[in-house]
């Protein structure tokens, strides 16, 4: 085996079962994208980002992913259709596979760890197919420094092989992709996907286990920024109601886009870099997203603009679920080491597509348990394998499908928190249709939706006048500024109010229901934030 690179002289992938021909160990992004160009598998836009194609998957595939059901799992884990059980001789016999469809190739490996928390760090060793998925990997964990790769071990290993496919009937798998975590030997393998979105929500899955189950740390999905007074925000939502948006604020320090541990006193970012979606991304409406965009960042399954290497944003042909990837450090105001300590905001994203929710409104304690385990939003084109419009869909703490546990262990931890921490304000913020239905309604403005936020964090809310929504109960302020008045009341948009009515309580309906799975765990105080259903209207 040939080796390149800087590493552990103890580092031997001959330990993992690999027998390569050639590794190269912990290269630099220039070096990964000039080895990617060689190959043929990218190209430069005119800024300098690489930029590539996935391939058939776009986008994760949750039905492929599993977890290997052993003494560690059995009993801890939420089994169901988010957590696929596996044997563990399954799992044996396909890693055994993709070591020897690596046998004999060309791998890139990365050291690299996880949680900017000193206390909770994981580190990561990850061995890709690919230099492009290498340089992803880069990107997006945190990175040590020369000295800690010369001695750093791994805690977990990342196998990605995309280019290997099991078969269904021997291998156990639902088709020939799949992504298999297995917590005793501390191994994600990932193979028949090029998607590197698999390989960073495998290890938010596996710190979604770990923190909460051996910790007692909230892990969240959710991006969080800094103010100049050291006030910390946290903005939860799934893909698409936007979170590293309205997280990249030019007046407040970027903590992290996306995955956070709430521990006691600290907020801190698990990875080291974003992975923003870009469809329609504009150097006028997201600034520091545009512009983080540059040699070191990687761009999946763009088009460029006919007869140059310009990025056509607008294109959504490939998948409305394109993406640029990039190190913390490309934002202008990132922090770093990348945490703070006990928020002051809290803000749920959705995006409804009823049209129902205000843009902003104020949760009491109840209120922000009863929606953090609805986490009520509508999954966005591009994000799932199949999703091409916005389907309306509960998932339990704003990441239901990046949860082992029972969602009610996170809930319980959020709910002690603010209790320790009762000046903590909750906001529900409705970033998605305003005038009606997804069809008939409009997005809420970009703009609006920044001014809301701005004016939370810096108070400016506090003393005005606020009316609880008829239906859902939430405290709508009356007045905010630089937004209009007439769009705070979503019932004043539409311009029929008794279809705004009837919509209205079809949803309450569906955050009943959907909320009667979880009514045996829920206190009092949680059960009397349900919206008021009208039977008869």
């Amino acid at each position: 085996m040939q080796e390149f690179g800087k590493k552990n002289p103890a580092a031997n992938l001959a330990d993992l079962g690999l027998n390569v021909a050639v590794a190269h160990w912990n290269l630099s992004s220039e070096e990964l994208v000039n080895k990617t160009i060689e190959l043929g598998q990218g190209e430069l836009n005119d800024t300098g980002a690489l930029c590539v194609s996935t391939g058939k998957f776009t986008g994760r595939s949750p039905k492929d992913k599993f977890t290997v059901k052993d003494a560690i799992t059995e009993k801890s884990v939420d089994w169901g259709d988010v957590n696929i059980p596996l044997e563990p001789a399954v799992f044996d016999n396909l890693y055994n596979k993709v070591c020897a469809y690596l046998g004999g190739k060309e791998v890139w490996v990365r050291d690299a760890y996880a949680c900017a928390d000193p206390k909770y760090r994981l580190n990561i060793r990850v061995v890709n197919e690919t230099p492009w998925a290498n340089l992803f990997c880069n990107d997006l964990f945190l990175r040590p420094t020369e000295a800690e790769i010369a001695s750093q071990n791994p805690d977990w290993l990342i196998l990605q092989a995309p280019g290997f496919q099991a078969d269904p009937a021997v291998d156990g798998t639902r088709q020939a992709n799949f992504t298999i975590v297995n917590f005793t030997k501390k191994v994600i393998l990932i193979g028949g996907s090029a998607y590197t979105g698999e390989m960073k929500k495998g290890i938010f899955g596996v710190l979604n286990f770990v923190l909460p189950h051996d910790h007692k740390v909230l892990s969240m999905h959710c991006s969080a920024n800094e103010g100049k007074d050291g006030d910390v925000a946290l903005f939860f939502g799934l893909s698409g109601t936007g979170k590293t948006t309205l997280s990249a604020d030019p007046n407040r320090a970027l903590i992290g886009d996306d995955e956070h541990g709430w521990a006691d006193g600290s907020i801190f970012n698990f990875e080291g870099g974003c992975y923003a979606k870009c469809i329609d991304l504009s150097a006028e409406k997201e600034p520091q997203i545009y512009n983080a965009i540059k040699p070191g960042a990687l761009l999946e399954n763009i088009k460029f603009n006919e007869g140059t290497k310009t990025v056509n944003y607008a294109d959504g042909s490939i998948t409305e679920n394109t993406r640029a990837a990039y190190p913390i450090f490309h934002i202008d105001n990132a922090k770093e080491p990348s945490y703070g300590g006990d928020p002051k905001n809290i803000f749920f994203l959705t995006c409804d597509a009823f049209g129902i929710l205000p843009p902003i409104s104020k949760l009491t304690k109840g209120q922000a348990m009863y929606h953090f385990i609805s986490g009520y939003t509508a999954k966005v084109a591009g994000t799932e394998v199949g999703v091409t419009e916005p389907q309306t869909t509960f998932s339990a703490c704003f990441g239901r499908v990046f949860l082992p546990l029972h969602p009610t262990k996170y809930a319980e931890l959020l709910g002690k928190k603010l209790e320790e921490h009762s000046d903590v304000n909750v906001w529900l913020i409705n970033t998605g249709w305003s005038g009606g239905a997804y069809g008939t309604g409009n997005r809420m403005s970009l703009k609006y939706t920044r001014s809301m936020i701005t004016a939370a964090m810096n108070g400016e809310l506090n003393d005005v006048t606020y009316n609880a929504h008829p239906t859902f109960g939430v405290l709508v302020p009356q007045t905010c500024p630089n937004v209009p008045a007439e769009i705070l009341n979503p019932r004043d948009t539409w311009s029929d109010k008794e279809a705004y009515d009837k919509k209205a309580n079809e949803l309450a309906q569906l955050f009943v229901k959907n909320f009667d799975k979880y009514a045996a765990q829920a206190n009092e105080e949680i059960m009397a934030a349900a919206p008021v259903v009208m039977q008869n209207a």
